[in-house]
């Protein structure tokens, strides 16, 4: 039986609290304030309990992608808690349009809906593709640039928190400054006052100095290790075992690209397949403003970064296209892509040599870009610390967590190696 879609109308938008899947905790409270901002009754899912495995377990296959499971699982634990009244909610959920399978998350999600007996509850698709059009939720250029910022935003608070967690002298110390500020942005920017990018600079600025200055930090030198994959899986705590503090608790420091990479990744899809295949010209010129618009703020935030701070900048999203040449052309978009193996990439050029690939165990574009490139990655980068590490339902924890004291193990001997270099040829 085919599943019938839900429309969100004008009139739900007054009194339909519309949810949101977590996949960044920091981007995504200032995403649901600017939407609160426009009138939506946007609230942030912030469960992360096993019961939301066993719900996705339930109603969606166990061979679809695990992100779609946990998404779904969220969605659906949420609505049978009692807490949100079923008949007076909505969902919100992303859409690419892209090859991915991530494209089939709304229809995967009305499907479970409906075999969960909650088939009235509407499903929003958030798209910049016309995928699907509802007369209560209109995505305009305003609400665009606004929902922008939360990325802008969020982006320089996640590098800044991985920059400076593993050195904090006082514990927790260093998620309390952010915490402070996401709650202070949620009320400038969420007050429904027209914003501008002036401001967003100097809020920029004030929070790179007041990191800077005003959280006393060791100078212990730790390990870096970058962290790359599906998009998901790599940023969320849910979808990775929460991955991050893990390896901060074992003495490293991790390294992330933001959101904004992959926006700008997205876009500039569209222009190589104007380059190589002639495709849609109209929206490629488009596409080529968008990407030229987002790269202008890239470098403008990477000058702030070195204007007012020590802190190392997010690199420049032309140098990450540069570094998958003789490696994997642009046309390989499937998932994240080509993305995904330039992010290794910049990564070991930037000096981080430790590298995990987080992927869904049954992404196949991912680890085709993943860990099916690692072995000519190794061959032009000798030394480098690369492990991939497969997400599911049924994957143990335990072993992800022993391979990944495995790789620390070997990067904390390079890194003392590298001490005693050091201090012999301080001592000549």
């Amino acid at each position: 039986m085919a599943t019938q879609r839900v429309i969100f109308t004008k009139e739900m938008k007054r009194d339909y609290t519309i949810l949101l899947p977590n996949m960044l905790p920091m981007h995504f409270r200032l995403l649901a304030k600017m939407l609160q901002a426009r009138g939506y009754r946007a609230e942030l899912l912030e469960t992360s309990d096993h019961e939301i495995i066993e719900c996705g377990l339930k109603y969606v296959h166990n061979d679809t992608c695990y992100p779609a499971l946990l998404i779904i699982g969220q969605f659906i634990n949420a609505l049978q808690s009692g807490k949100y009244d079923v008949n007076k909610t909505a969902l919100l959920l992303t859409q690419t349009g892209g090859g991915c399978r991530a494209s089939n998350y709304i229809a995967l999600l009305r499907k479970a809906l409906q075999k969960a007996g909650l088939s009235q509850v509407p499903v929003i698709s958030l798209n910049i593709s016309g995928l699907e059009k509802n007369p209560g939720f209109k995505l305009t250029l305003s609400l665009g640039k606004e929902m922008l910022y939360a990325v802008y935003f969020g982006d320089l608070l996640m590098s800044l928190v991985n920059q400076c967690r593993p050195y904090e002298i006082t514990k927790g110390s260093t998620q309390a400054l952010a915490d402070k500020w996401v709650a202070r942005l949620c009320d400038e920017l969420g007050g429904g006052k027209k914003v501008k990018y002036d401001f967003i600079k100097q809020r920029y600025a004030d929070i790179l100095r007041d990191f800077e200055l005003n959280l006393p930090r060791t100078a212990e030198k730790k390990v870096r290790v970058g962290i790359v994959g599906e998009i998901f899986v790599k940023f969320s705590p849910l979808g990775n075992n929460d991955l991050e503090s893990f390896l901060v608790g074992e003495g490293a420091e991790t390294v992330m690209a933001g959101l904004l990479d992959f926006l700008m990744y997205s876009v500039n899809t569209a222009v190589v397949d104007t380059r190589l295949y002639g495709m849609k010209k109209g929206k490629g010129r488009l596409m080529r403003w968008a990407y030229d618009y987002l790269h202008k703020k890239q470098l403008d935030f990477i000058a702030l970064y070195k204007e007012h701070s020590h802190f190392i900048p997010p690199s420049d999203f032309e140098s990450t296209r540069a570094a998958i040449k003789g490696y994997i052309s642009e046309g390989v978009q499937m998932g994240e892509g080509w993305l995904l193996t330039a992010e290794m990439l910049e990564l070991i050029e930037s000096g981080v040599k430790n590298v995990v690939c987080t992927q869904p165990f049954g992404c196949l574009p991912n680890h085709i870009v993943g860990k099916g490139m690692m072995k000519i990655i190794r061959e032009h980068h000798p030394g480098v610390n690369l492990v991939a590490i497969d997400y599911d339902a049924g994957a143990s924890r335990i072993n992800q967590e022993n391979r990944l004291k495995l790789m620390l193990a070997n990067a904390n001997l390079q890194l003392q190696e590298e001490k005693k270099e050091e201090d012999t040829l301080l001592t000549v």
